[in-house]
């Protein structure tokens, strides 16, 4: 009798424990969120992306979109290796170029997410970083830019054990940079139960050739990452608390916890204005639809824009919201001289006017 009353109180107990981890689950995931439509006039596709531009960043006006990823628990629509596309934002046209990939490359395994440009002050020379999966793993390719040849020149790839499950990329120097990781294992059952449990082991890593360390951990997931103009301050999308959190960096390897902005989505990758240092997230509103990927009911998009996030009167607004009719997981904004490029996930991709 003692036995079957023990474990009756553990089944109860274990569904106890089972309910209100979906409880929280669906909190946050924000699975109550409709959106009410937000439109930005004279949106257009851009022509030539249909499966995706998970990730987008602009230098001089030349847009970089990081296209195709492939990733568990996301639709893939096609089977080409991913591409890297330039859309010169100048040009009237505005026709999207893949650009050629040189050297010593796999580009049948080429598996793009989160990218970042840098401008070696010495030379002028362009290097673009960009987060490859190829058979699931993570790596960080590092390419010098051509953009007479339209091409990227293969120039290293980074491996490393801290590097284990690397989401976006900022870089800092030709060969540094900062990087988040979107999940603690790498076994696939058990990133499942990283969110289902609340574990908040995800972190940001710093690497340079000289120093590999975790500088930020404590996040259910991190997601997107950007700089400020200053190179002060890191931007990193605490995607599963809604909020975007603040570090001022010391040094490369010390970074302090400033404060979290609330935010209202799950956003993932940030862009920040050169000019104004405001911030550009693209965001998913309803997790829960982004988990199931319904075509009757597609996850929404949103984007959301922070301004004066350095002070103590941060404002957020949203910029555009859509149910997911028109575009589908949108998870980058970046804008540029009154305009606003919006990346999804594995659909398509818009350019926007902005509001007056």
């Amino acid at each position: 009798m003692g036995k079957l009353t023990f474990l009756s109180l553990a089944v109860v107990a274990f569904a106890v424990l089972i309910g209100e981890r979906l409880i929280s689950l669906r909190h946050v995931a924000l699975s109550y969120r409709e959106l009410t439509q937000n439109y930005l006039p004279n949106c257009n596709f851009i022509e030539g992306i249909d499966f995706g531009a998970e990730d987008i960043t602009i230098l001089d006006g030349s847009a970089f979109l990081s296209t195709g990823l492939k990733y568990p628990g996301v639709p893939s629509y096609s089977e080409d290796p991913g591409k890297i596309y330039t859309l010169n934002l100048l040009d009237s046209e505005q026709k999207i170029k893949v650009l050629n990939i040189k050297g010593d490359f796999d580009k049948d395994s080429f598996n793009p997410h989160g990218i970042s440009v840098y401008t070696d002050d010495k030379d002028g020379a362009i290097y673009l970083f960009v987060v490859n999966h190829p058979q699931g793993k993570s790596q960080v390719e590092i390419f010098r830019f051509f953009e007479n040849e339209n091409a990227l020149e293969h120039m290293k790839t980074i491996r490393h054990e801290l590097l284990h499950n690397v989401n976006d990329i900022v870089a800092v120097g030709t060969e540094s940079f900062y990087a988040t990781n979107d999940h603690y294992f790498t076994n696939d059952i058990l990133k499942i139960v990283e969110p289902f449990l609340s574990l908040p082991w995800c972190d940001v890593v710093y690497y340079s050739p000289e120093t590999v360390q975790v500088v930020a951990g404590g996040f259910l997931s991190a997601n997107g990452i950007n700089i400020s103009p200053d190179k002060r301050h890191l931007y990193v999308s605490h995607i599963l608390k809604h909020t975007i959190a603040v570090l001022e960096i010391q040094k490369n390897t010390v970074v302090s916890h400033v404060k979290e902005i609330d935010v209202g989505s799950l956003c993932d990758n940030i862009e920040v204005d050169r000019e104004s240092g405001d911030l550009w997230i693209g965001c998913h509103p309803n997790g829960l639809k982004c988990v199931f990927h319904d075509p009757n009911d597609p996850p929404g998009s949103e984007v959301i824009r922070i301004e004066n996030i350095l002070t103590e009167k941060p404002r957020v607004t949203q910029v555009y919201a859509d149910d997911g009719s028109v575009i589908i997981a949108s998870s980058v904004a970046a804008p540029y001289r009154g305009k606003v490029l919006i990346g999804t996930v594995y659909q398509k991709a818009l350019i926007c006017d902005l509001k007056e």
